[in-house]
């Protein structure tokens, strides 16, 4: 059974969409059915996720917040490669679409690679907000360019902010 907890936070509210404790859809909205439809779901219930507190942590400034966290992002083979990759940058740093594309083993795959990262039904647990344009240009973000800075402030981040 999903069940879904929105949380207060400095960007907004945030909602997180659980499947058997595990993060299948998040995102800055007080719309669960907004926030699973991204995700392909849908019929979620109020109740408190086992994430919730993970995600209050990382608002009070807890780098270390998010890493225990059950996820279960679905997508295509390759989407989830991509978000394997994203959830391996570290706090403080930042990469480009070109450079995931090149870690992936297919350097000519950076569009696929801002693909990945805008259908990524599980925002701020993998952490797409920090992959942005060559050159450290400020690219797009599902969820508000705003947004995306401010997460990049939050976690001290110069480049792309």
């Amino acid at each position: 059974m999903l069940i879904h907890t929105t949380i207060d936070t400095p960007d907004g509210p945030f909602t997180v969409v659980e499947d058997d404790g595990a993060v299948v859809a998040a995102g800055w909205s007080d719309s669960a059915d907004a926030v699973a439809a991204r995700a392909g779901l849908s019929g979620s219930v109020l109740g408190e996720c086992a994430s919730a507190p993970a995600v209050r942590g990382y608002y009070e400034g807890r780098a270390d917040a998010l890493a225990g966290v059950s996820l279960d992002p679905r997508g295509t083979a390759f989407r989830r490669r991509v978000w394997d990759v994203l959830r391996g940058i570290p706090l403080g740093e930042t990469r480009t679409y070109g450079s995931i594309a090149a870690e992936l083993g297919s350097p000519g795959a950076s569009r696929a690679v801002g693909g990945a990262c805008g259908a990524n039904p599980i925002a701020l647990f993998v952490p797409c907000h920090r992959v942005g344009g060559a050159g450290g240009a400020l690219t797009g973000f599902a969820w508000g360019v705003d947004i995306k800075r401010s997460l990049l402030t939050r976690e001290a981040i110069a480049a792309f902010a």
